[in-house]
């Protein structure tokens, strides 16, 4: 019954992992487009440029997100201390990156306040639709 746990653990980290990758993956081409279009077009607008960026970030925690459930679930049974180390890392980056992001999409919704974007492209970009 045990070996069969550690199987299906292994397997549950493995797929979480994978949806790990393809989220970051999704997400960086997502940004690439979006900037390099902002890139091409003349004079192109400093708000759209940081909600791509802001909308990265949410991915990038999505993928952490994932990769820490992965950690969690590969660590569940006798776990080693560089498993624990492991796990420790990934749950302070994600805790930090959405710390630092919480902070910017604070201070970009008080920056929209001041001057609401030309259109809703913008908060599409930042949530990342």
């Amino acid at each position: 019954m045990e070996s069969l746990l550690h199987d299906a653990a292994r397997h549950v980290a493995l797929a979480l992992q994978a949806i790990a990758i393809i989220v970051v993956a999704v997400g960086s081409a997502r940004v690439l487009v979006e900037v390099g279009r902002l890139a091409l077009v003349a004079g192109g607008d400093e708000a759209r440029g940081r909600a791509a960026w802001l909308g990265y970030a949410r991915w990038l925690v999505a993928g952490l997100t994932f990769q820490l459930a992965a950690d969690i679930v590969s660590t569940s049974f006798a776990p080693s201390w560089d498993d624990v180390g492991r796990l420790a890392a990934v749950a302070a980056i994600r805790t930090f990156l959405s710390y630092f992001l919480d902070h910017e999409m604070e201070s970009s919704r008080k920056l929209q306040r001041v001057s609401p974007p030309s259109d809703k492209r913008v908060e599409r970009v930042a949530r990342g639709d």
